[in-house]
């Protein structure tokens, strides 16, 4: 056998969780390869140009931040794992962060990293409530989220066993929704504990630089195991022998053959790869493709948002609705609700800035409504909800200087829907947190390929991480 195409685990996909995967197996002496469609890595998480100005996708911040000397949290054991220092990420913590409900926000609460806060804002504006919130945060920091053998039970209802009041409830649930579910109005209780450590008991960080300095980390630390990657080189079909994964057909008709495989890219995404070589496709371990999209408006500003009297808050979750409604939209877009995050407001440091103002608003979309428009319509609508959801996301930011001093102040604008999102990430229908049912143990209908990743059920870039170097760990190292 050749064994320039012959390696011990293949991995598909070099975004945050298949890097992780690969510099794990790297340490340990594996013969590792990161196959790529694209031609930057990072997949939900990476980086663009435009005229010469880098803009950052996917990463708002980076959550699960703790301060030097926590231990047991989850990006403590990523960076030993990974064997990280971690002022290589050069993290800066969040200002302060906010959920704001009602037309113009009127019912607002903080939250910081430090926990005391949120605590403090529930404690004052839902009285009647703090002694039941306090039971459901001991209920979230007993239960085992990392466990791989746990059964679903929905959040709602756990959570309604300490609360009874639904504006509270809906607004616990809005930020951990936008930021880590596949399911449309509840989520399960196991990911539910996730999102609330990450957000709520950690914290929200970032690099100056963004998720530049992220992805240069973990490139370097895969280069010096001796890893190996082919960029602009996707998988075509994996080619099956019984129920075991026999070859990988790459998009340039190459073979390559592998004792183990790891995708990164989704379930569904895996499943027809391996549905494409099988005249009977395998049965189905996962639930359809997830519903959930999003567009996301990127505004570039000539001055610091703070000089429009937007300094305050880092990210910004809004509804303005008597109920919060996490569920894809019958239109295009649905701007009652979203997130806006200003990079600019983390605590860089004296003297240390973004060159520029950034403003970037997060809503849910309709892939079909997007997917279905001629390319000349396509432009046209994306102006018009770009509008839209700026007015919408401006009722939650204190007022500012009248709308053609904002106008003159912008120097550049973007801003990427459903269909980006598939073009550029394969994720099937745009659905950025996959499917809405999860395989915790990372099996596929073969018994040499696993996931890693989204549909693992590890969220955000720090449980991205911990995805793919919990599914190396168990099913190739800890099998030797």
């Amino acid at each position: 056998m050749n064994s320039a195409t012959h390696y011990d685990v293949a991995i598909i996909g070099a975004g945050m969780s298949g890097l992780a995967a690969g510099i794990r197996l790297a340490h340990f002496g594996r013969k590792v390869c990161i196959f790529e469609r694209h031609n930057v890595v990072g997949g939900l998480n990476s980086f663009y140009s435009i005229a010469g100005r880098k803009f950052d996708v996917g990463l708002h911040a980076m959550t699960n931040f703790v301060r030097p000397g926590v231990k047991g949290t989850p990006l403590t054991k990523l960076l030993r794992q990974l064997r990280i220092d971690r002022d290589e990420f050069a993290l800066c913590e969040q200002k302060q962060s906010r959920v704001a409900f009602g037309p113009r926000g009127e019912t607002s609460l903080r939250f910081t990293n430090d926990f005391a806060v949120l605590e403090q804002d529930i404690a004052a504006l839902f009285p009647a409530q703090i002694d039941g919130f306090r039971r459901l945060v001991t209920a979230v920091k007993a239960f085992d989220d990392v466990g791989l053998d746990a059964k679903p039970v929905s959040a709602r209802e756990v959570v309604r066993q300490h609360l009874s009041d639904p504006l509270l409830e809906d607004m616990i649930f809005c930020p951990l929704m936008y930021y880590g579910s596949a399911t449309e109005h509840d989520m399960e209780f196991g990911q539910f504990v996730i999102m609330f450590k990450a957000l709520f008991l950690e914290g929200f960080a970032r690099p100056l630089e963004g998720v530049r300095v992220i992805l240069r980390v973990l490139l370097d630390k895969y280069r010096a195991a001796g890893g190996e990657r082919r960029m602009k080189c996707g998988v075509q079909r994996i080619v099956t022998h019984g129920a075991r994964a026999s070859a990988l057909i790459l998009d340039d008709g190459t073979t390559i053959t592998a004792d183990q495989v790891i995708s990164s890219i989704g379930a569904p995404e895996t499943e027809r790869l391996i549905a494409d070589s099988v005249p009977t496709p395998p049965p189905s371990t996962s639930a359809a493709p997830g519903r959930l999209s999003f567009v996301e408006t990127i505004t570039v500003l000539n001055r610091q948002p703070a000089e429009f009297g937007w300094g305050d808050d880092t990210i910004v979750f809004f509804n303005d609705s008597d109920r919060f409604h996490y569920e894809r939209p019958d239109d295009r877009v649905d701007p009652r609700s979203g997130v806006i995050c200003i990079p600019n407001n983390f605590d860089f440091g004296p003297d240390r800035a973004l060159p520029e103002g950034m403003v970037r608003v997060t809503c849910l979309a309709n892939y079909e409504r997007w997917a279905e428009l001629p390319e000349e319509t396509y432009r046209a609508e994306k102006a018009r909800w770009f509008a839209a959801v700026q007015t919408s996301a401006r009722r939650f930011l204190p007022p500012t200087q009248p709308d053609e001093v904002l106008t003159s102040a912008c120097l550049a604008t973007d801003m990427f829907t459903p269909r980006t999102i598939t073009r550029y990430t394969g994720h099937v229908a745009g659905a950025i947190y996959g499917a809405p049912v999860k395989q915790r143990q990372g099996r596929t209908a073969l018994e040499n390929v696993y996931l890693c990743g989204t549909d693992q059920g590890f969220l955000g870039i720090v449980g991205a991480m911990l995805s793919g170097i919990s599914m190396a760990n168990y099913h190739i190292l800890q099998k030797g």
